[in-house]
């Protein structure tokens, strides 16, 4: 009777842990957007969602120090979309803003809490994209990187 009653109590726990583990992929959304998870030295607004497309840039004043707005190209990741916009005075990029960024559930809002910023001060420090990726980010980092060259092509950079 004891072997009994405790494969039972056994195979209850097992099921109950089983069935009570939410996976990163789940599809729960999140109901509020992270704030602004962004910028260097400049106030930006971050949104995340989904698109696609090409960058754009463009420019204002004139001279060596003018000031350059370069958007990348949508990064498509296994995650979602991943877009960075470069403002840059003359050839020294003055601020990053990441337009777009994996958001899907808590855990995605969660890893890039952490890591974008990360991105944006090795970006904004390097001056260019021989930056590291963030452990734990990977996806992120990737598209960050994709998007982050094509925004520095664009600008000529």
């Amino acid at each position: 009777m004891k072997r009994i009653s405790l494969w039972f109590l056994s195979t209850v726990s097992v099921m109950v842990l089983l069935f009570g583990y939410h996976t990163s992929t789940s599809a729960t959304m999140a109901t509020s957007s992270p704030s602004s998870i962004v910028s260097s030295s400049t106030a930006g607004s971050a949104s995340s969602g989904s698109g696609s497309g090409s960058g754009s840039g463009s420019s204002s004043g004139s001279g060596s120090s003018s000031t350059t707005t370069a958007t990348g190209d949508v990064a498509t990741t296994e995650w979602g979309p991943v877009q960075v916009q470069l403002t840059l005075k003359g050839s020294t990029i003055t601020a990053v803003d990441v337009l777009q960024y994996p958001s899907g559930n808590p855990r995605d809002e969660e890893i890039n809490a952490y890591a974008l910023p990360i991105l944006v001060q090795e970006t904004t420090d390097a001056q260019n994209a021989s930056i590291d990726m963030v452990s734990g980010a990977t996806v992120t980092s990737t598209g960050y990187l994709q998007s982050l060259q094509s925004a520095l092509d664009q600008a000529g950079v």
